[in-house]
């Protein structure tokens, strides 16, 4: 893959709205975001959160030049928003929502004349505290797998009160892997059963 309009992502939203794809005006976003300290002292007492969209409809070699980046939103504070981030990114959600379903009306500097833009936010960028936060999904214990969620396979330690993903990886072998039968070196006394994850 040399360019995200040949990822899955990409591929997937042209199929569901084919008149979004069909107009080469309409642009596709990416947003990112992450915290900022800018004393550059982390554990200092202040910290922001700066909000990124980036326009992936350029080469490569422009998508992440500054003059195509915008900061729509910089959330300050002392520490981070938490899952209070969807009150500050509300007004942003509203305008994206707009230029989806209704677009603006925008000047073309080279045919010289106005057409109606329209924009799509296909991915966030984040690790993963943030996107704990735009996902407003908890990052930690047994669910932390936005996309397993229940059949991860993870469990408690019993000593230790941690949430443990040993042994999670053997669903991902061929049913007829030696080690899906493995009772000894695994898990004590447990089969992997149910054959490898739809990806």
């Amino acid at each position: 893959m040399t360019h995200p309009s040949e990822g899955k992502a990409w591929i997937h939203f042209d199929t569901m709205f084919p008149a979004f794809a069909q107009e080469t005006h309409n642009i596709r976003l990416g947003l990112c975001t992450d915290e900022f300290c800018p004393n550059s002292s982390y554990g200092s007492a202040y910290s922001c959160w700066p909000v990124f969209i980036m326009i992936y409809n350029l080469p490569p070699w422009l998508s992440f030049k500054h003059e195509y980046m915008q900061i729509p939103l910089l959330i300050p504070g002392k520490k981070n928003p938490g899952q209070n981030i969807d009150v500050f990114l509300q007004p942003l959600v509203d305008e994206l929502k707009m230029l989806f379903t209704d677009g603006i009306e925008t000047y073309d500097a080279y045919r010289k004349n106005n057409f109606q833009m329209r924009a799509v936010l296909l991915w966030t960028v984040s690790d993963f505290p943030a996107y704990a936060m735009l996902s407003s999904w908890s990052s930690h214990g047994k669910l932390a797998c936005l996309y397993c969620s229940n059949k991860s396979g993870s469990f408690w330690l019993s000593e230790g009160r941690k949430p443990c993903c040993f042994d999670c990886h053997r669903k991902h072998l061929p049913n007829r892997h030696k080690f899906t039968k493995d009772q000894i070196n695994f898990m004590k006394n447990k089969k992997v059963k149910g054959g490898v994850p739809i990806p």
